[in-house]
């Protein structure tokens, strides 16, 4: 009880001081990003830095991304309840977990068989039930359940992979980090009347996206 009391006061500072400060205006992100325990999503080792600014490691090379970013993310694809909404990169299920709180229908794609695993196990833990965990190349998107009315990308990409552009529906919105394999932009594309629109954000970091349209298992330093 103490913990789960010491977790909640962390929680509130995080988004007080950590969002509302830094810009994050969307009062429904805001309180989801409350409402969602950060702690249950990273190893255990790792649960007393869990609503510190910065991203944690999580194993398999990946990480959940800092807070900041997943409201920032989250804030631009402007998610409206009974939205279907596509992750790719599920991670820890953080972000799934956000977007579900929003009210969205989740599908969520992991490449990692084994992330994904313990990402559904988690999310079944805590009752979040809205999300859809499946194993496949994210950079391909996830077709039988297109159109979506929002992607967001929690990995690096070198562009703009063309399947995720084809699943976006009308109106929808996209989110992507965008760049070389060490530094990147938060990109917001828009699509509206079969036309895309684009929007850079902010400055960032992410792992990269391993698939067919974003990078190879390996590949050469930039």
């Amino acid at each position: 009880m103490e913990e789960n009391l010491a977790f909640g006061v962390q929680r509130r500072a995080m988004v007080e001081q950590q969002l509302r400060r830094r810009g994050i205006r969307d009062e429904r992100v805001l309180e989801a990003m409350l409402q969602v325990p950060r702690h249950e999503f990273v190893p255990s080792k790792y649960r007393s830095f869990a609503y510190d600014d910065r991203p944690l490691a999580i194993g398999e090379s990946e990480t959940i991304s800092q807070p900041y970013m997943v409201a920032a993310m989250t804030q631009a694809a402007g998610i409206a309840p009974g939205d279907l909404a596509l992750e790719v990169g599920t991670g820890s299920g953080y972000q799934a977990a956000i977007l579900a709180e929003l009210g969205a229908r989740v599908v969520t794609i992991e490449r990692n068989a084994s992330l994904a695993e313990s990402a559904r196990n988690r999310l079944e833990r805590l009752g979040i039930s809205r999300v859809q965990v499946v194993i496949g190349d994210g950079s391909l998107g996830y077709p039988p359940s297109a159109p979506y009315a929002a992607i967001l990308v929690t990995a690096a990409c070198p562009g703009l992979p063309t399947p995720l552009l084809e699943q976006l529906g009308e109106d929808g919105r996209l989110v992507i980090p965008v760049g070389n394999r060490y530094q990147q932009i938060l990109r917001l594309i828009f699509k509206h009347q079969g036309q895309f629109a684009r929007r850079d954000l902010d400055a960032c970091q992410f792992v990269p996206l391993i698939g067919q349209q974003a990078w190879p298992e390996k590949s050469p330093p930039d």
